[in-house]
């Protein structure tokens, strides 16, 4: 039984050359969309196809700073092309 008032939409997943992206639909409308194996790494659009292009701008740039940081980068991202997927 729902109850009144509480949100039943769940965040899904989808994968795009080997990396795995969460999805939120927000009740303003639009997507939050994250990649789980980047901490942190999280962004928004209005329509999935947006939501997927900022993305790969929050990629690019989480993985700029983790080289100069000389954080780890998980295995899937030191070759790939971000613009690709």
């Amino acid at each position: 039984m729902a109850r009144k008032g509480v949100n039943t939409v769940k965040a899904f997943q989808v994968i795009r050359g080997g990396i795995v992206f969460e999805l939120q639909p927000e009740p303003e409308g639009g997507y939050t969309i994250s990649v789980p194996s980047l901490p942190g790494c999280i962004s928004y659009g209005k329509t999935f196809e947006e939501a997927i292009e900022m993305i790969k701008d929050a990629m690019e740039g989480w993985l700029a700073v983790a080289r100069e940081e000389g954080v780890p980068i998980p295995e899937q991202f030191e070759t790939i092309q971000v613009a690709a997927l």
